[in-house]
């Protein structure tokens, strides 16, 4: 690791070493994710500590540097990555409707509860903080992490699987919506404020997305060069760029691709099948899927390394950061605990503490304009409120493995028995 920490600023100028950190940094990412299987920590808590490993190295060899806006790149291209992961992962079949639609009411329920109490919270602490602010910080507080999420619910029983990469993927894309709904009470012009206009906004929005989705699923699957699928992703981004220039809601197109891809059959019905060339569009998915899931790890990797390259861990010292992450936090449960309860009844664990914040909310909180950034909020919250949830996570996951252990060790050690049968006389 000594090649990493170059003196002065010269680390940045040399090429082969940013090739040895980037590929060491990949390989530990690796690692990472094999320990997170066995353990059950999230591997995204790894990478940060990581980053501040590293943020310590950098420190004492005299390296600045401004990583903020890579932070803001990789943030984005991850956003959109795994958006697209999770969406090319539902199928919309018929008998799955209902777990949809409860894990999008659970979210969008969750979401504006959390946001509200959050909000509450900061305006009781933070004097100087209007309405709006409160609304705009508290968001991306109350945010679930897909990109924490989905990677570490593989092993729950299928159902539970389900519901957390519905639940989180919503969570995503509505949570963004309502951040930059709420932009627009600021400045009009950058999604139109009002629900009219919001409505509108999202409709205009939807509407692209589908045209743009056959279009592409058309246009791609007679495509004969074997280089078109980084022009896919390159077309998406493109689109999603020229979305939110445009402000639009940007990451609902990729989602609508997504389901659109990954569900054909069901958006090709009577005389459009034939339009459609299914083996080849299904290779495109195929292949698509499997591109999607490895660039998803790479951009998550350097985005929670940079993350906390970036970290002030004295933040952590202040007495009222803790209070008021410690509340938040709190909230974010006992809404949870609730809902889950009506839902599902007794069967809630661990989903009650599968909780966790992450890109979207440092992401997010870095998009917050300078007329709204208010001086006296403390980073520390975020970074207090991400490390929290998922080591709660964390500790559930690895009680509920253990808890599933014990019970097959149980069920093993019941002995079988066995009964040898014989036919009835015809005297009996």
């Amino acid at each position: 690791m000594n090649l990493f920490f170059l003196a002065g600023g010269s680390f940045f100028e040399d090429p082969y070493s940013l090739i040895i950190a980037a590929s060491a940094i990949i390989i530990l990412s690796f690692f990472f994710n094999q320990i997170s299987k066995k353990t059950n920590i999230p591997s995204v808590l790894l990478l940060i500590i990581l980053g501040i490993v590293l943020k310590f190295g950098l420190d004492a060899s005299g390296v600045e540097h401004d990583f903020f806006p890579t932070l803001e790149i990789l943030g984005i291209v991850g956003l959109i990555m795994i958006v697209l992961e999770a969406a090319l992962e539902l199928k919309l079949e018929k008998e799955k409707m209902i777990p949809i639609l409860l894990a999008l009411g659970l979210a969008v329920v969750g979401l504006i509860a959390s946001t509200w109490i959050a909000k509450l919270i900061l305006q009781y602490f933070i004097s100087d903080i209007t309405n709006l602010q409160a609304w705009v910080y508290a968001t991306p507080l109350s945010i679930l992490s897909s990109a924490i999420i989905i990677p570490s619910v593989a092993d729950l029983r299928a159902d539970k699987k389900e519901f957390h990469i519905y639940e989180s993927t919503f969570s995503d894309i509505i949570g963004i919506m309502m951040f930059y709904y709420l932009l627009g009470n600021v400045d009009p012009s950058s999604s139109g404020s009002g629900w009219l206009a919001f409505t509108g906004n999202l409709f205009l929005t939807i509407f692209i997305a589908l045209l743009s989705s056959y279009l592409i699923i058309l246009i791609f699957q007679n495509l004969k060069s074997h280089v078109k699928l980084f022009l896919l992703i390159a077309v998406l981004l493109l689109l999603y760029a020229i979305a939110k220039k445009f402000h639009l809601s940007a990451l609902i197109i990729i989602l609508i691709f997504g389901l659109v891809i990954a569900n054909m059959k069901l958006f090709f019905p009577g005389k459009m099948k034939k339009y459609l060339n299914y083996k080849k569009a299904i290779h495109i998915y195929e292949e698509l899927h499997i591109i999607t899931l490895e660039t998803a790890f790479v951009v998550r990797t350097f985005f929670f390394v940079i993350f906390g390259l970036t970290i002030v861990l004295s933040t952590l010292m202040d007495l009222q950061v803790a209070l008021i992450s410690i509340l938040i936090i709190a909230s974010i449960y006992i809404i949870r605990f609730v809902m889950l309860r009506i839902a599902f009844g007794k069967d809630i664990l661990p989903q009650i503490f599968i909780a966790p914040r992450g890109l979207i909310t440092i992401l997010l909180f870095y998009a917050i304009p300078v007329e709204l950034q208010l001086e006296s909020f403390n980073s520390g919250i975020l970074l207090f409120v991400i490390i929290g949830t998922s080591l709660i996570m964390t500790g559930a996951m690895i009680f509920d493995k253990r808890r599933s252990e014990k019970s097959v060790k149980k069920a093993e050690a019941v002995p079988v028995g066995y009964l040898k049968w014989k036919p009835k006389s015809l005297e009996e």
